[in-house]
């Protein structure tokens, strides 16, 4: 089955009965991105929500001197979507653009309603990967406040090391809150180590 990534993902985040796993699943649409295409751009509502099957996505915005900031990075079997403007349907603040081709599965707005709705399996599914989100996102905002950017360096090569093999470093920078000089020089001393 093409979407099998898709049910392999749903099974992993809430194992749910082979029959009405392919019944969810079967809502989702295929999308391609090819690479520097936007998923979201800010000032745009984000109506779609992303299974994320193969690819990578960068989202980041502008400070106020006007510099991109990276705000999270995106790679094979995650969930892509700018969850305030998604479900406030208001504009992003944040731009989701693909730093290479991508594949995955959509559903927008309305169909995810009714999903959450009419299958209880579905919404407990959202639900659960919103907490996951959530968590994460509470992780990474403790780090900038209570650990080195050494620390944070060293937590996202263990946690997330593709990043470094498709991600501009000035991107990765901006991610752990440093500046390309202090990114270069914590990856200089820890290869002496």
């Amino acid at each position: 089955m093409e979407r099998q990534k898709l049910i392999n993902f749903i099974n992993q985040v809430l194992p749910i009965a082979p029959q009405k796993v392919e019944e969810l699943a079967s809502h989702f649409q295929a999308m391609h991105l090819k690479k520097n295409e936007y998923f979201t751009k800010a000032g745009t509502i984000c109506n779609n929500y992303l299974f994320l099957e193969n690819g990578f996505i960068r989202a980041f915005t502008f400070d106020l001197d006007g510099n991109e900031v990276t705000t999270e990075f995106y790679s094979n079997n995650q969930i892509v979507f700018e969850v305030g403007s998604f479900f406030q349907k208001i504009p992003s603040n944040e731009n989701f653009q693909a730093l290479e081709d991508c594949n995955g599965w959509y559903i927008n707005y309305d169909q995810l309603q009714t999903l959450f709705h009419s299958a209880p399996e579905f919404r407990e599914f959202g639900r659960m990967v919103l907490v996951k989100g959530f968590i994460s996102f509470k992780q990474r905002t403790l780090s900038l406040i209570n650990q080195s950017a050494e620390q944070r360096y060293a937590t996202l090569i263990k946690a997330r090391p593709e990043i470094f093999q498709k991600a501009p470093l000035k991107s990765i920078a901006s991610y752990l809150g440093i500046t390309d000089t202090s990114l270069s020089r914590i990856r200089r001393e820890l290869a002496h180590k």
